[in-house]
């Protein structure tokens, strides 16, 4: 899979999620099948693909959600463990508001939330962060939607969002 194309296919993902939040859909379920249709009908992705960007946007607003205490940008860097000024190009917006939306479904269906917190894998996509190494430990900061890399301290390849 090429990873530019995998990246652009994310960010587009979550401003699809963002246009669906707009209309009537209510649920995260609802505004991945729209973002997929979408991303489907503009083609240059297999279905397989387009599964697997849908399969790591939900994992990330479902960990924004479930984690983040309010919506400020104090709390989001927190989260991403570096300043909201180094983003590159990155819909802060749509994944906030997409994030608060899901936080509020979450609250409704926390043992559904759960699922979502395995380990992140090396060959994944991860919207923008901080991973840390199952093993060893090594904090990975992406600043933009990215491929997760083996660990560079000691090769591992699983993460926990930190």
């Amino acid at each position: 899979m090429n990873e530019n194309k995998l990246t652009k296919a994310y960010n587009d993902f979550m401003e699809y999620m963002y246009e669906a939040t707009d209309d009537t859909i209510h649920t995260i379920a609802d505004k991945l099948d729209s973002a997929k249709e979408k991303t489907s009908e503009i083609g240059g992705l297999t279905q397989d693909e387009i599964n697997h960007v849908a399969d790591a946007v939900s994992r990330d607003v479902h960990h924004a959600a479930h984690t983040l205490p309010d919506n400020s940008n104090d709390s989001l860097s927190e989260w991403f463990k570096f300043d909201i000024e180094l983003l590159e190009n990155f819909a802060l917006d749509s994944f906030l508001d997409v994030a608060d939306k899901t936080r509020i479904e979450l609250a409704e269906l926390s043992q559904t939330a759960e699922q979502y917190s395995h380990p992140y894998k090396t060959g994944e996509l991860t919207g923008p962060g901080s991973l840390s190494c199952e093993k060893c430990g090594k904090v990975i900061a992406f600043k933009s939607t990215s491929i997760i890399p083996e660990c560079p301290e000691c090769g591992a390849n699983t993460f926990i969002r930190t």
